[in-house]
């Protein structure tokens, strides 16, 4: 074992050898990744974009071809970005708790802000950690109010709600394909409708706001060989961990955990050799995810029984591609104990959110003053276990064996 072995977080599909010697590396593949993902979704759209981020600004814009409405309704855990890219449209934030021990919607908070506000024009709804959300309640809430469903399956690629696949459920979807999303360009995102005019108003708006840089592409595709090289626990804790140690050295705690981000985000083509790489990968993805699977069971076997935590998991009858574990604690003082247990243990144990969404510092322009005690709790009790390939049996072992015997 290296010095330095570090196990990413999340389970993000490396590249391989074999990607490189794809057929379509050579050729203008201008729609091959875009074919995966309506193939895989049985969808009749699919564009893929600079990131899930790009992505969902893209969609925004496009509602304003139906509807004059300018609020969206976010949950009160969720990335940065989401809430940027809301501003950078041009439409208002509204936050809504979640529930006190899942990712869920808050439902009676929910009800009384769609009620109360005739300005809504979509939701947002985050299959979070890959855990299907039931969208059955939320339509029940937005019945007859003409607002739109927008799916954010950034972390939920391949995930299964009642047996329908996740992002063909709402009005929109997106995906990401950032490093350690599972399916992985480096950096990318995918656009989903079913609707004849919500396609057309995609592509409206993407050849009026999407544009081509070339040495930007071109940067991504070496991040992406640099992705190959470094995408493996005796390298990644150059690429990761030190990075991280030295945002935590200056006191910068969201730039550590890559929580702090710029209203400026790129919205550049993504060039078809890495929709190439996508391609190849994509292949290699239900495999994965079953693997993934595979540890989750592990996990349950050992901590199911610990009165201390709670496994969030997916319901009965919906399949979840599991691209890590949440675990929410009792307490936030039993949670301190297990990051301090874990800290540079290099085994992947992290954490999904710092903060509740309108505790970021930086985002206090954007964000309208929310009383969010369910997310704010919940960002102090959770940590992620990863279920990377990387992760050995005996790696499994002692995450499961050190968290009980911390618990004790």
């Amino acid at each position: 074992m290296s010095l330095f072995r570090e196990i990413p977080p999340t389970a993000g599909l490396p590249i391989q050898g074999k990607d490189f010697l794809s057929s379509s590396l050579g050729k203008k593949a201008t729609d091959i990744l875009e074919n995966d993902f309506k193939d895989y979704l049985g969808v009749p759209f699919a564009k893929v974009t600079y990131s899930g981020t790009a992505a969902f600004y893209i969609i925004l814009e496009s509602l304003r071809q139906f509807s004059d409405k300018k609020t969206v309704i976010i949950p009160s855990f969720i990335c940065p970005l989401i809430p940027l890219a809301i501003a950078r449209a041009g439409f208002k934030v509204l936050v809504c708790d979640i529930n006190k021990d899942n990712f869920d919607y808050d439902a009676a908070m929910l009800n009384r802000l769609c009620s109360n506000n005739p300005d809504i024009l979509a939701i947002l709804v985050v299959h979070l950690a890959g855990i299907p959300v039931d969208l059955e309640k939320i339509q029940q809430i937005i019945k007859e109010k003409n607002i739109f469903i927008i799916e954010d399956c950034a972390q939920a690629l391949g995930a299964v709600c009642k047996g329908k696949k996740v992002g063909t459920l709402g009005d929109f979807a997106f995906f990401s394909l950032c490093r350690g999303k599972g399916l992985t360009i480096y950096e990318g995102g995918v656009i989903i409708a079913k609707k004849k005019e919500y396609i057309s108003a995609i592509e409206t708006t993407s050849k009026v706001i999407i544009n081509t840089d070339y040495l930007s592409e071109g940067i991504k595709v070496l991040e992406l060989l640099g992705y190959w090289v470094f995408y493996r626990p005796i390298l990644f804790w150059f690429v990761f961990r030190l990075p991280q140690a030295f945002w935590e050295l200056l006191g910068k705690p969201e730039k550590a955990a890559i929580e702090y981000f710029s209203i400026d985000f790129p919205l550049h083509k993504v060039s078809g050799i890495r929709k190439a790489f996508g391609h190849s990968a994509f292949k290699r993805l239900d495999k994965e995810i079953s693997k993934q699977r595979q540890k989750i069971q592990y996990y349950i076997a050992d901590l199911k029984g610990n009165r201390k935590i709670n496994l969030v998991l997916e319901s009965t009858g919906d399949y979840s591609n599991y691209p890590y574990l949440s675990i929410i604690f009792d307490n936030s003082s039993d949670r301190d104990k297990v990051i301090n247990e874990f800290k540079n243990s290099g085994l992947g144990i992290s954490q999904i959110y710092l903060k509740a969404i309108t505790d970021y510092d930086y985002l206090k322009d954007i964000l309208p003053d929310t009383d969010c005690p369910n997310a704010r709790s919940l960002a102090k009790r959770h940590i992620t276990l990863s279920t990377s390939l990387f992760l050995t049996d005996l790696d499994l072992a002692k995450i499961t064996e050190r968290m009980n015997k911390t618990l004790l």
